[in-house]
């Protein structure tokens, strides 16, 4: 692997992140939840023991791990850029601008896409980019706490017998769409309901206030050189960190998963539950992320598995061209317009699935980049942000 000023650890994170995501797209068949009848009751507990893995891995926390990257991928920029005496802002316009029009690609074929929220809620990070890291801290714990779901504990309390409508737009009503065999009539309803019933989900549900915050994080983490080691002290520090992250972060998931369901149990009322619910698992989802980011940046940096640092770095380097061609290929395996895996496929066979696409997509990127420096809507993106294939940065 050549040796620049690229942060590889950045790459394998973020390519591990997506591949959990796939995973659990595959297994969910992209949000449409069509499942054939279980072959045996043998191969119904395999179904459930997959599905409870999965989601267990990688539910809230693959996201989370993103949105983390995303922020530290902003600092670099906004870093690199400020170095050459450049405004980043303009250009970072552009680049969200982009990822929006990315995002209404992605949309058309997947009923519960992120890009748009990211472009939409990156904006975020232009005031508090020049704030010192105390008052960010405080800002992203804030956010992270959950506000406006605690406003709806208040309400809840206040009003023990209510249950206001939250979701306006629910992703079942694309289904007669999803199954449908008009590729023109779902990717219509998609584009529409389907992604407001997204932006919808992550609104009611605590994602934007939890994305935001992460975005932060990951713009301190740049900013104090916490995933650097180019030289043997920056490594040193990076590594103690981490390591600190996991000790803390483990022992306080595992008590909140457990915590969490007690808390639970003891509250009355629909909405009360379903509010504490969200804000318990946006603490339990966040731990669970610095734990296995933790792990995964220790276990990176102290092995020498050349082999397998080959294959997750480019996939990770290609992550936004990963996201977008598996919404388009799994929506033609699983949505009735294509093959409509969804009516002969359980949790086992998608997952073998979503495996062999990793493998595809892995092989793919490794491919790539052995003959060109971005990946394909990397090099497109990289375009519309900086305008001219001169400009570069570290980690994009």
């Amino acid at each position: 692997m050549e040796k620049t000023n690229r942060i590889y650890a950045v790459d394998a994170l973020r390519g591990f992140a997506v591949m959990g995501i796939i995973l659990l797209h595959n297994i969910e068949h992209f949000n449409f939840y069509s499942f054939p009848a279980p072959s045996s009751p043998a191969m119904e507990a395999v179904n459930n023991t997959l599905w409870d893995m999965l989601f267990f891995l990688f539910s809230g926390k693959a996201y989370a791990m993103f949105a983390l990257l995303f922020g530290l991928t902003f600092y670099i920029m906004d870093h690199n850029a400020e170095r050459r005496g450049i405004d980043f802002r303009p250009r970072y316009a552009r680049r969200l601008v982009a990822l929006l029009g990315f995002g209404f690609i992605n949309a058309l074929f997947f009923p519960g896409e992120i890009l748009v929220l990211y472009a939409l809620l990156g904006w975020f990070l232009l005031p508090v980019r020049r704030l010192s890291t105390r008052w960010v801290l405080w800002i992203a714990l804030i956010l992270m706490l959950q506000p406006v779901e605690w406003c709806k504990v208040v309400y809840a309390a206040l009003n023990p017998d209510a249950n206001p409508q939250q979701m306006i737009f629910s992703l079942g009503d694309v289904y007669p769409q999803l199954g449908g065999e008009s590729l023109w009539e779902m990717m219509k309803v998609n584009f529409v309901t389907g992604q407001l019933a997204s932006l919808n989900w992550a609104w009611c549900y605590g994602r934007v206030f939890q994305t935001v915050a992460l975005f932060m994080l990951g713009m301190l983490l740049g900013r104090e050189g916490l995933m650097r080691t180019d030289t043997p002290e920056m490594a040193e520090r990076s590594r103690r960190f981490w390591t600190r992250i996991v000790f803390c972060a483990l022992p306080l998931t595992v008590v909140m998963y457990f915590a969490k369901e007690l808390v639970l149990s003891q509250l009355t009322g629909t909405f009360m539950v379903s509010t504490m619910r969200t804000i318990l698992n946006s603490w339990y989802n966040l731990g669970f992320m610095l734990t296995m980011a933790g792990g995964f940046l220790l276990l990176y940096w102290a092995t020498d598995a050349e082999r397998v640092k080959s294959w997750i770095v480019p996939y990770g380097r290609m992550s936004l061209t990963d996201y977008v061609t598996q919404s388009v290929i799994g929506s033609f395996l699983y949505f009735g317009y294509g093959l409509a895996l969804h009516r002969t496929c359980g949790t086992a066979e998608s997952l073998c699935i979503g495996l062999v696409f990793l493998l595809l997509q892995a092989s793919f990127a490794r491919w790539w980049f052995a003959h060109y420096k971005r990946g394909p809507l990397e090099t497109l993106w990289h375009r519309l942000t900086w305008g001219r294939p001169a400009m570069s940065t570290a980690n994009r």
